[in-house]
């Protein structure tokens, strides 16, 4: 079976292709991207990487790439190309407006980038099924209306950044296409997702809390957050892949909509606590957000930034993230064995 994954050399879709292609030793992937792999991405395929075909095209521009992807056999579509345009973490970060700096290119790429997606795959009567790749960035701050409540998908919706608004206008299209054309699509909301190849690229330069805190700890940092008060949803990228692919293969999906998150929150002193327990020494120092290295606004519980109600997903695929404490701990060892490994070479 061929999947094709847009943005496929970045960060959680070059988890998703490798997971793709290690479940099925006959299973292929064509990667649409404007990028082609760096180094890390190299490595990271070379046990796979024969039956993986990169394109190297703008998502934008059809023409050059329709004739590439139609000499595939392609039955899967994951559209996970954008422009991540977030900044946040450190004091200096948070003063800084992204979107400011090429606004039209994030509604571009996008939105237009998915239509795009879309009208080739109207007229592929082969393709089985798209997974669109959206985000927690299209719910609103705050919600739901009963304390300690998950947040569902059903509603809350209200984006307020250009990412959020461009990916919420692209699920709406998606749906209508499906609608239109008979096509089988869903579309992913993702919580703060860390873990494997989380990296700067291209399109996308943040690094979530436990990201931060995980390479901190192994660098022997010292941590200097603002508060250990803040949550945040965290899931990583094989949990994601995983959620993604078991949504590709099911038999029916009952809803267009499903959070992937791990349906709880931590604080940045559990992580830091978890850290701990493979740097004991890491030392952690709670500061005024100028002098701070991590900086997030305690006041930020709920809505986008709370626990995602994941029942949807787990109800129509039977998935489930694995246990968070643990998945921090994969993640510190994936840096020894890949990052620090490839440092010394």
């Amino acid at each position: 079976m061929t999947l094709l994954v847009t943005g496929a050399t970045g960060f959680v879709m070059s988890v998703l292709a490798r997971t793709w292609l290690d479940r099925d030793p006959l299973a292929r992937v064509v990667v649409l991207d404007r990028a082609g792999l760096d180094a890390m991405a190299e490595r990271y395929f070379a046990p796979v990487r024969d039956r993986l075909t990169v394109v190297t095209a703008d998502i934008r521009d059809r023409n050059a790439w329709e004739a590439a992807l139609d000499s595939h056999d392609i039955r899967y579509v994951v559209h996970g190309a954008t422009v991540t345009p977030i900044s946040r973490g450190s004091a200096a970060e948070a003063n800084r407006q992204p979107e400011a700096e090429d606004p039209a290119r994030i509604v571009d790429v996008n939105l237009m980038g998915t239509v795009h997606m879309l009208e080739w795959l109207r007229t592929r009567p082969l393709i089985q099924r798209l997974v669109f790749v959206s985000s927690g960035s299209v719910y609103r701050h705050h919600g739901p209306d009963w304390t300690g409540e998950p947040l569902p998908e059903g509603g809350y919706v209200a984006p307020l950044t250009l990412y959020g608004i461009s990916k919420f206008a692209a699920e709406m299209v998606v749906n209508r296409y499906a609608d239109l054309f008979g096509l089988s699509a869903a579309s992913v909301r993702l919580a703060s997702v860390y873990g494997p190849m989380d990296r700067a690229t291209g399109s996308r330069n943040f690094r979530h809390v436990p990201n931060r805190i995980a390479h901190m700890a192994l660098a022997g940092e010292a941590i200097r957050p603002n508060s250990l008060e803040p949550v945040g949803d965290y899931v990583t990228s094989t949990d994601v892949a995983d959620a993604i692919v078991a949504l590709l293969l099911a038999d029916r999906l009952r809803y267009r909509h499903y959070n992937i998150g791990s349906g709880e929150t931590s604080t940045i002193g559990d992580i830091v606590g978890w850290a701990r327990e493979r740097a004991p020494h890491l030392q952690v120092e709670v500061s005024p957000a100028e002098s701070a290295n991590i900086v997030q606004d305690v006041s930020l519980k709920d809505g986008m930034w709370g626990a995602y109600d994941i029942s949807r997903i787990a109800l129509d695929t039977g998935w489930r993230p694995r246990c968070a404490r643990q998945s921090f701990h994969d993640y510190m060892d994936w840096i020894i064995e890949n990052e620090h490994e490839s440092e010394e070479k």
